[in-house]
């Protein structure tokens, strides 16, 4: 059969759904079916993000995470395997619906248009704090008040540069996708030394499927931690050797924060470069490791110099974790139940309020709900299409939850309180006699 009588093929939604294994994926966009098994090794996002909506519709993130959606729907025609029956197309539910004129009405407001004068003096207020973090050590010396100002200020380099690539890697800034990732390798791994490309590999899954056990790798924590409701209940009815779970809240402050960066993130980082061969990030990240021993290896010497690069790890540790797990952690983490867009997002997410710290502190990531509606719009503009996301989730009866930044960091620990003691309860009755 040629691929014209292929792509007429008249596919009911029972039969797309077999088709979710690793080797035979199936998805459907805008009620047409397409076969990605093959396509997803070379997809730019990443093989995993695709495969993560295998047997499912996946209308809603294909239109989040392309900016254009014609040039990218050009691939898809070589793909196609049929359409959905007619009595079963346009059949996708008012959420999804109420959120694609929702997402329309944004790109009427140009919510979607970048202010390169704001992402200029991002860029340019991290550059000014480099250049400070050197010459306050360069020019006072190396004594505890100059070294502890020039870690307080590489510190917040190293952590806002963290949310500038962020915006860059979700190609949120340029029309050009090659300029977004060219200017995201620049970001991550020139002035970060890390790999932009497992980042990318990383992040797009979580977005894909946040708090989602399986398919989110922001949520494969069981080997040290458990969280949510269901994931403590599995691993004590799983494991009869397992974490002190029960003591999480406990030591999160002393495994989570601290070792996050410097010692998982970096590891993974080279690992990835190394068996993607992604020589490219490879180089970038040379030149981001010479720049710095050049630098500060004068002034502190090998060790000194290392030693200062694993405390402004450790700081940017905290700075991320306890900022990004104060949108997630607290909440909703389950199987995948394949939820509407919108639906799966506001319970995986919360806000924090707005502020101009809050803004600048989390890289306007206190807007995640909106965020992670809308991958590729500017952070500048979250808060103006915060209330149109709030009306849609009161129109659905989806909670939308806002809240104090003080309050979001302390329901991190509360949390995992929470979750340790349903694991050592479900563990109790499952394995002591």
């Amino acid at each position: 059969m040629g691929k014209g009588s292929k792509s007429n093929r008249v596919i009911p939604w029972d039969e797309v759904s077999k088709h979710d294994k690793r080797d035979d994926k199936w998805l459907v966009i805008n009620d047409e079916v397409f076969d990605v098994t093959a396509w997803s090794k070379r997809h730019p996002g990443g093989s995993r993000i695709i495969g993560h909506f295998a047997g499912q519709d996946a209308t809603e993130p294909f239109h989040a995470f392309h900016n254009d959606v014609k040039q990218v729907s050009k691939y898809l025609t070589a793909i196609k395997v049929g359409d959905l029956p007619v009595q079963e197309a346009k059949q996708r539910s008012t959420i999804d619906e109420d959120f694609d004129k929702m997402r329309e009405t944004a790109k009427k407001m140009g919510l979607f248009e970048a202010s390169y004068f704001f992402f200029f003096v991002m860029l340019a207020h991290i550059f000014i704090m480099e250049v400070l973090a050197y010459l306050t050590m360069a020019y006072f010396g190396t004594g505890w008040l100059p070294y502890l100002v020039s870690v307080a200020l590489y510190s917040t380099v190293q952590a806002q540069a963290g949310w500038l690539q962020h915006d860059f890697g979700h190609l949120s800034v340029f029309k050009d996708s090659k300029l977004d990732h060219f200017v995201h390798q620049l970001t991550m791994s020139f002035s970060k030394g890390a790999s932009a490309k497992w980042w990318n590999h990383m992040h797009f899954q979580h977005h894909a499927k946040p708090n989602v056990i399986g398919l989110d790798p922001d949520v494969r924590v069981e080997q040290l931690f458990v969280i949510g409701d269901v994931m403590p209940i599995k691993v004590a009815k799983e494991s009869k050797k397992s974490m002190p779970y029960n003591f999480q809240h406990r030591y999160f402050f002393f495994l989570g924060p601290p070792l996050l960066f410097p010692i998982y993130f970096q590891f993974m980082t080279f690992r990835h470069v190394i068996t993607r061969r992604c020589w490219v990030d490879g180089f970038f990240m040379a030149l981001f490791f010479f720049k710095f021993f050049y630098l500060y290896s004068p002034l502190l010497g090998f060790w000194g110099s290392l030693a200062y690069f694993f405390i402004i790890r450790c700081a940017e540790s905290h700075w991320f974790t306890w900022v990004s797990q104060s949108n997630h952690i607290p909440m909703s983490i389950e199987h995948d139940t394949a939820k509407p867009w919108l639906a799966l997002q506001t319970s995986a997410t919360c806000d924090i309020e707005k502020s101009f710290f809050n803004d600048w502190f989390t890289g306007h990531l206190n807007f995640q709900i909106e965020h992670h509606c809308f991958p590729t719009m500017p952070r500048h503009n979250y808060y103006k299409v915060a209330p149109l996301v709030k009306s849609l989730c009161e129109k659905h009866g989806i909670k939308y939850e806002v809240k104090p930044l003080w309050t979001a960091l302390k329901d991190i620990v509360k949390s995992l309180k929470h979750s340790g003691e349903l694991w050592q309860m479900t563990y109790d009755a499952y394995h002591l006699d």
